[in-house]
């Protein structure tokens, strides 16, 4: 894959890959949402990749486009390790549906970029494999982690989750370190700068993503239509794990609600990956 080149980006592009990246940054903070998987629904993804796999290849043009976006995931793993638990905790159903209407919303724009080299037989088997294996996998995958200890090392393995996270789309790092207990630690620690915290989790993150990414390269290189609809299938199984299942005590304006806001994230999503077209590096 090879990047073009991109114009000077006007403020209002600045501001919606400013935005798109704090979405993004929400799925490193937020149980059931996946950086990746949002990252390839929002038509960047691709991009991530190829850049990382290929950093010094028009560095100048690649790092411009991508400091919006580096800023905004840094500006919502913050911002969201201070809101996660007040909104999760109190509104939970309603933010949920919020997510799967922005998931909802970009699921064309990805169908139309899994489709533009053209579809096989082959593509749409991948696509159900890949959405029954996906959802089985996050649906068992509590009983795969216990709790462990808090220490340099581990922090690095939750930092290679978050990793795989951006590098493997529709995989949640977060819901994993739910599973093991440092869920809560990770996000008091980004809460209070704790460099103990935050300096492992980076140095996992990095390896990881340096480290895959030229493989994701060459994958996308070789399989394009293959590796989308496999993509298409963790994604699709991705939201249908974070749909909410409780409604207890949710009243008429709390189903209102969830019926609203998943509407507007789906507007939000939709309107979002119509304006990232002009982005998406071309063959």
């Amino acid at each position: 894959m090879e990047n073009e080149k991109v114009t000077q980006p006007s403020r209002s592009d600045w501001i919606l890959r400013f935005v798109k990246g704090m979405f993004i940054g929400s799925g490193f903070i937020l149980p059931g949402v996946s950086g990746g998987a949002l990252a390839a629904v929002f038509g960047i993804y691709e991009r991530i990749i190829s850049f990382l796999a290929h950093i010094t290849k028009n560095f100048k043009e690649n790092v411009l486009f991508f400091i919006p976006v580096g800023l905004g995931g840094l500006t919502g793993v913050f911002v969201l390790s201070f809101a996660v638990s007040f909104l999760l905790g109190q509104f939970e159903t309603i933010i949920l549906w919020f997510f799967v209407g922005c998931i909802i919303g970009t699921v064309p724009a990805l169908w139309k970029e899994a489709g533009k080299k053209g579809r096989e037989t082959k593509d749409f088997v991948i696509l159900l494999i890949s959405f029954v294996v996906g959802f089985w996998f996050l649906w068992q995958g509590s009983s795969l982690f216990g709790h462990v200890d808090q220490n340099f090392f581990t922090w690095m393995i939750a930092g290679a989750l978050i990793g795989l996270g951006l590098i493997v789309p529709g995989l949640s790092p977060s819901n994993f370190l739910v599973y093991m207990g440092m869920y809560k630690a990770m996000a008091d620690g980004f809460k209070t700068i704790d460099m103990g915290v935050i300096i492992p989790i980076g140095i996992g993150g990095l390896v990881t993503v340096l480290s895959l990414s030229k493989v994701m390269d060459w994958v996308f290189g070789r399989f394009y239509a293959s590796m989308y609809h496999f993509i298409l299938g963790i994604v699709f199984a991705s939201t249908v794990m974070i749909i909410p299942t409780n409604y207890s005590g949710i009243g008429f304006l709390g189903f209102l609600g969830c019926a609203v806001l998943c509407v507007l994230g789906a507007a939000l999503g939709w309107w979002m990956s119509r304006l990232e077209e002009r982005y998406v590096p071309e063959d």
